[in-house]
């Protein structure tokens, strides 16, 4: 009997058996012939410590230590420009007001980034503490400790049964069926029916379909230094990616479970928003795909030992803030594991914890 299982190889789950490997023997299933294949392999993955809700910023400076040391060359300089255009200028300030963003000239803005129409941007600001994440390194670092500590990664696990056996958990899949004092729901869209299968009340989670349409660089310029771009309200986002830019409508459409595929209507909408901004033509997409981003009904994360049974340990509800999150959030799944008292304040744990559904 193992230790630890954790369903789910995604940054979520495996950043958890990481931490977790250094207390005990861990097993992670992934159902997937490898990690991070739905989610975290298909983040626009960008490191904002002013950006989501309260709990979630306070995951992202309560990791800060995490990204100078363990995670030291996983951040790269970025930025990211909100910029505005006639009729846009409340939603605007309300967003240039909450991720404390410092306003800059159009002329500076167009210096940044040349495409940008100087017709109808009226306004910008912009974060300069805005990082890439090497979202591949991240989660190999986080691999590489939990096998440096014994704890084994099984692919092509599809989990097809739970049970509640004696001192722990069985898990059983295709073929094979693992035991594990501690369980942990790591496993994204598909957290609620793990927790069914296991017995216990789903959350309610809500798995939101977004597009990325990727272009070629615009009209020749190279965008490899350029600021994540959004409009107010987060309508639409561009940002560089190997030396092409990915476009996004931001939607949250509601989806099953499942391997999404982008939709049509919504990647032409995006790249109409896009085109407002800016005086190239938008370019037939070079590749479009689609991911899920799953939400707890407030969407808050939802972190942390199941109130009706303490062995089952939910690491879900990432909505999307997955790899900023993961250093602080896969500390506190580990703390509500072993028993230990979080280094987080009371009330944001449990502002994060599944004890705030239960009526």
């Amino acid at each position: 009997m193992d230790d630890f299982i954790i369903i789910g190889g995604g940054i979520a789950g495996i950043s958890a058996a990481a931490r977790l490997s250094e207390h005990g023997t861990c097993r992670v299933l992934e159902r997937e012939a490898h990690l991070a294949y739905h989610s975290s392999g298909r983040s626009a993955a960008l490191y904002e410590e002013n950006y989501g809700s309260p709990s979630t910023i306070a995951l992202a400076k309560a990791g800060r230590a995490d990204w100078d040391d363990f995670l030291d060359g996983v951040l790269s300089p970025r930025g990211f420009m909100l910029l505005c255009l006639r009729g846009e200028e409340a939603q605007f300030d309300a967003d240039r007001r909450h991720m404390d963003l410092t306003e800059i000239s159009m002329a500076e803005a167009h210096e940044r980034v040349p495409i940008l129409n100087p017709q109808e941007v009226l306004r910008a600001a912009c974060s300069s503490t805005a990082q890439d994440i090497d979202t591949d390194m991240m989660l190999q670092r986080f691999a590489k400790l939990l096998r440096r500590n014994g704890g084994v990664i099984e692919t092509h696990q599809s989990v097809q049964a739970i049970q509640k056996i004696a001192g722990g958990w069985q898990v059983s899949c295709q073929e094979q069926t693992f035991t594990a004092r501690r369980l942990i729901n790591a496993a994204g869209a598909w957290g609620d029916e793990i927790a069914a299968l296991a017995g216990l009340a789903p959350i309610g989670l809500t798995p939101m379909r977004r597009s990325v349409a990727r272009l070629a660089a615009p009209g020749g310029h190279d965008p490899s230094t350029w600021p994540m771009l959004f409009g107010p309200g987060e309508r639409w986002y561009a940002k560089a990616d190997a030396g092409a830019l990915i476009v996004s409508l931001a939607e949250e459409t509601p989806s099953p479970p499942m391997d999404a595929w982008p939709g049509d209507q919504d990647l032409a909408e995006a790249l109409a928003r896009y085109q407002n901004y800016v005086t190239e033509e938008v370019t037939r997409p070079i590749s479009s795909w689609a991911g899920l981003r799953t939400f707890a009904p407030d969407r808050n994360l939802v972190l942390g030992a199941a109130p009706q049974e303490e062995s089952f340990i939910w690491a879900v509800g990432q909505g999307g803030y997955g790899f900023f999150t993961a250093p602080a959030a896969s500390q506190l799944v580990a703390a509500s594991a072993l028993g230990r008292k979080p280094q987080l304040t009371a009330e944001i744990v449990a502002q994060l914890s599944p004890a705030r559904f239960v009526a």
